[in-house]
């Protein structure tokens, strides 16, 4: 719920989820779930003009600036770990072919679309949105101690991480064993050990928001007009 430009990163996520056509959601809710409960109660009190006439206790709401959105929001236990919470929300799944699932702290420019259709091209369990990780400081290319060249936070040499940003069949659930398992760890390797994992490689914007200066840097991309992940 940490918010970017006035609105919680969950929204920006969404967003960008809606602006490819999924507008059914399921929130794995943790720590302060209630908050975000509250949030979506009262969705149109965060995103409309509206007038209280405190004499008569009425409510004009004047501009109703609706989603297209059902979202379930689903008590996955405080301590529940990743790949345990996606097990606890999976009889909200078990009539899909496919579903997407990402976690609530990035956001990127990924083309949600091509890594669906991917999916179902390469027909195994998983695929997972390969990124290059944005890179933190200045390179130094030296010759001893002269400077030959510098770069200025290069993104991440060629190297590639898990992003995020998931396309996975219901089935992937049988590898979650309980609520303290991490998705990224036995699930994720058990799915590469037979062969039901694949890579969706996204060479653009991606940004997570572990720190504050990551919530400063998100902010002012925001405020410049320029944000990449602003696809709607």
């Amino acid at each position: 719920m940490v918010t970017i430009g006035g609105m919680p990163i969950l929204w920006h996520i969404m967003k960008g989820y809606s602006a490819h056509g999924i507008h059914d959601f399921v929130v794995c809710c943790g720590y302060k779930g209630e908050v975000i409960k509250e949030y979506f109660s009262n969705y149109f009190l965060h995103t409309s003009d509206v007038t209280f006439d405190m004499q008569k206790n009425e409510m004009e709401v004047h501009s109703r600036n609706a989603e297209p959105w059902r979202v379930t929001l689903v008590d996955t236990g405080l301590e529940t770990m990743t790949g345990g919470r996606l097990k606890r929300v999976a009889p909200y799944l078990k009539n899909e072919t496919e579903f997407c699932f990402t976690y609530g702290d990035g956001v990127s420019n990924v083309n949600i679309a091509e890594t669906i259709a991917f999916h179902r091209k390469h027909g195994k369990l998983a695929t997972l949105t390969a990124v290059e990780p944005p890179g933190r400081f200045g390179v130094l290319q030296l010759d001893g101690d002269r400077i030959q060249a510098f770069r200025e936070k290069p993104q991440g040499e060629g190297s590639w991480i898990n992003g995020g940003f998931f396309v996975l069949h219901p089935d992937v659930i049988d590898y979650i064993e309980g609520d303290s398992t991490t998705w990224e760890k036995a699930p994720m390797e058990n799915l590469a050990r037979d062969g039901q994992l694949h890579a969706y490689f996204h060479d653009d914007f991606w940004q997570p928001m572990d720190t504050l200066r990551d919530r400063m840097h998100l902010e002012e991309l925001w405020k410049s007009g320029r944000a990449p992940w602003k696809t709607w």
